[in-house]
């Protein structure tokens, strides 16, 4: 019955191929680590499998299915003078978002951390410090995600973005809302 009715849920996606590749990676990604760790003892194939999966994910997320989802995109880039540059994009205040494909991309899009992050403890609790490593990198990889969206969406609100005009925001406009760790990560990444 609860099959069903997630069949039921996810065919009601305005954009259902959008929405299978952005959970097919998550769930790619996380699946090949457990069943990885379950069936071969190979870090070094796992690992190269995992990262590949992670950044699809993390491409797919940002670039794609944000954008189509939630009508969100992000990206970070330098000025001129050397500082970070968050970039917030947000749709048409008139468009309509289709809910499954919100209530999917948001609630995949918070949980996904947390797993990661109890597969994290998993890994400290049984000494397999080797493998803490990916998921480590999977955590960042899916908060950074989860953090940039959250702002990208307040950020969209807050300024009443409307017809896909960029809101441009500076290191500084990122520590108000929280993201000073992130900015210090990150502060001369310009991709």
């Amino acid at each position: 019955m609860a099959d069903e009715v997630n069949a039921l849920r996810f065919s009601l996606s305005g954009h259902p191929v959008a929405l299978g590749f952005f959970l097919g990676f998550r769930l790619a990604a996380l699946l090949t680590y457990i069943f990885g760790l379950i069936f071969t003892s190979n870090f070094v194939l796992i690992f190269i499998i995992v990262m590949l999966l992670l950044a699809a994910d993390f491409w797919n997320t940002k670039n794609v299915s944000g954008r189509i989802l939630v009508g969100l995109r992000w990206w970070n880039e330098s000025s001129a003078n050397g500082d970070s540059v968050w970039v917030f994009e947000s749709a048409d205040p008139q468009r309509q978002i289709n809910g499954t494909d919100a209530r999917f991309f948001w609630t995949t899009l918070y949980s996904t951390p947390v797993i990661w992050g109890l597969l994290a403890l998993l890994a400290i609790l049984k000494f397999e410090l080797i493998w803490l490593s990916l998921v480590v990198i999977a955590v960042i990889l899916s908060s950074t995600n989860a953090m940039a969206f959250t702002r990208c969406d307040r950020f969209g609100k807050a300024n009443g973005i409307a017809n896909s005009m960029f809101a441009r925001s500076s290191r500084s406009i990122m520590q108000r809302f929280g993201g000073s760790i992130l900015s210090r990560v990150y502060g001369g990444y310009s991709g």
